[in-house]
């Protein structure tokens, strides 16, 4: 599901939490996520929130951690991608985005490895600007897409991933830690992978034993 609605839908994630929550007049997506990446996505229910939420964003004290399963062994020096990122929309409306260093804005990633396995690695992206399709980019340009990307993908890669039971992008958001706005305690949420994801994890750990 979109996390909004437009290009063509008429609803998307807020539309229907807006729909089920008819007396919370004000809820607002703080960030969004691709139509084809899980895990946790922040909504705020107040103005004040929101804008507090959004300043993080703006300062870069908000932490984002995904994990992504991407082809090829991941140099694990390669810490930091700064890669400047050019958005183009085509005429079907489908947005398509490149390293562009005439054109491009400044775009910061952090990846670490989480998990090797024999022609792929688990690695853990934190981006720090907030690009359109930022993670997607950043790895294709170091010559490791992430797996089952339709967009920036590989399909060579992609048919290997879809053999151990993968059917869809393996990008997930999977924590968020930020200064809660009423309290300013330290929120750190946490989304768990999906069966889909585990299940991939899984046939690729028995590969390794």
């Amino acid at each position: 599901m979109a996390v909004h609605g437009g290009s063509g839908l008429s609803f998307g994630l807020i539309e229907a939490l807006r729909a089920l929550r008819p007396n919370d007049k004000t809820l607002e997506l703080v960030h969004r996520l691709d139509r084809d990446t899980s895990g946790c996505l922040l909504i705020s229910k107040k103005r004040s929130v929101l804008k507090s939420l959004h300043e993080q964003l703006r300062e870069k004290t908000m932490e984002k951690n995904y994990w992504a399963l991407v082809a090829g062994q991941w140099d694990a020096k390669v810490r930091n991608v700064n890669e400047p990122l050019n958005k183009n929309t085509l005429q079907s409306g489908e947005r398509v985005v490149r390293v562009d260093h005439e054109r491009g804005k400044a775009s910061h990633t952090r990846f670490r490895v989480l998990e090797r396995f024999e022609n792929c690695s688990l690695v853990q992206a934190s981006p720090v600007t907030g690009r359109t399709h930022q993670i997607r980019v950043h790895t294709q340009c170091k010559g490791h897409p992430i797996a089952c990307d339709d967009k920036y993908g590989d399909q060579a890669f992609d048919a290997q991933m879809r053999a151990q039971g993968l059917n869809r992008l393996f990008l997930h958001a999977r924590e968020l830690r930020f200064f809660h706005p009423k309290n300013e305690t330290t929120m750190a949420l946490e989304a768990p992978l999906d069966a889909a994801l585990e299940h991939c994890l899984g046939r690729l750990r028995e590969q390794n034993t």
